[in-house]
């Protein structure tokens, strides 16, 4: 049976306190918060854990692991701390908008032979795993571009800007389905209630394989969206997060080009090709139920998560990169291959 304390309990923390109290595996021993009136609610909902306010208090009790879900300003050190009184780590997305203090939580868990895990809850919802199986096992042919869309009106934070807010969820989920990283990042954007955050933002992506990559994220704007498009040569496919019972549709469509000639162009005009629309079954198992089970069967088993560090510092260094370009006028940025391929051994791209 492992041990959780969760830190926080705004958005994130009363979810994974649900989860982890529903867990048969895993026992809710502290909830952490600055907040009386949310430690007052978590004791009337959950009686037998302990809430304290104060940090170091936390830190005392004898729990296994500790779960960060605190305002992205607050998270490297709750976890260096965390890690230096050897808790297990499990913090939301994203881990900081530093990659330098990411390495440095990574390194820190590797050394003292610990947990770390960031809260990628997407990596383990069943509609990308079999996203993931489908462009792996070549059904959709290769991956000419993937457009993804998370909006909605709200809600702003006041700690990070939409880019750091939304923007892990679809990053974390193309590295997954293309298991390579970017090569080169933009990204452009502009604020419409606060001047000093973002609420709005186009990136785009370049990846080694010629795939393209969009991701739209928004604040402001009428209808809650959260889907993602692949476009293939055989196929193409649309994941609709919003859609209770058909998040997946795969379309059997495309374009059939003649051989070129000789001057290079394929023969005009090109073939249109339509056929049948799939609706494949998808389990509505809660990802962040399983990303919670995850976590507990990797402290058991000594074994590393699916989204370890390494992972949450792919997807922090491509943001940080796009926030530069954002601050930026919207250049393009280059990226190198960075320690976390060689490193990826522990969470690799697959």
């Amino acid at each position: 049976m492992v041990s959780i304390g969760v830190v926080g309990c705004g958005y994130w923390g009363p979810k994974h306190i649900r989860n982890f109290h529903e867990l048969e595996d895993a026992t809710l021993a502290t909830v952490c918060d600055l907040d009386g009136e949310r430690l007052r609610r978590v004791q009337t909902q959950y009686p037998y854990v302990k809430t304290v306010a104060d940090f170091e208090d936390f830190l005392k009790d004898s729990m296994d692991a500790v779960v960060i879900a605190t305002p992205v300003d607050t998270h490297y050190q709750l976890a260096r701390q965390a890690l230096l009184h050897d808790k297990h780590v499990l913090i939301e997305k994203p881990v900081s908008t530093s990659s330098s203090e990411v390495l440095e939580l990574i390194e820190l868990a590797e050394k003292r032979n610990l947990v770390m895990m960031v809260g990628h809850t997407y990596e383990y919802h069943p509609a990308v795993d079999f996203l993931r199986q489908l462009v792996q096992d070549g059904e959709l042919g290769e991956v000419y571009n993937i457009d993804a869309a998370r909006l909605n009106l709200g809600q702003y934070r006041p700690d990070a800007n939409v880019l750091w807010d939304l923007a892990p969820h679809d990053i974390c989920i193309v590295l997954a389905l293309l298991r390579e990283e970017p090569i080169e990042v933009s990204a452009r954007g502009t604020h419409h209630v606060n001047s000093k955050l973002c609420d709005m933002a186009y990136i785009e992506l370049l990846f080694p394989s010629g795939t393209m990559c969009n991701v739209h994220v928004s604040w402001l704007h009428p209808r809650k969206i959260r889907e993602l498009t692949i476009v293939g040569s055989k196929k193409m496919a649309v994941y609709d997060d919003m859609s209770e019972s058909e998040k997946i549709h795969i379309y059997d469509k495309g374009l059939a080009l003649a051989a070129s000639n000789n001057n290079g162009f394929a023969a005009w005009p090109p073939n249109y090709r339509y056929g049948d629309v799939i609706i494949p079954f998808i389990s509505n198992a809660e990802p962040l139920k399983l990303e919670c089970s995850h976590f507990i069967q990797c402290i058991a088993n000594g074994t590393a998560p699916r989204s370890d560090g390494w992972s949450g510092l792919r997807v922090t260094n491509i943001l940080e990169a796009a926030n530069n370009s954002l601050l930026n006028g919207g250049g393009r940025i280059k990226l190198s291959r960075t320690a976390t391929i060689a490193k990826a051994s522990t969470a690799d791209l697959s």
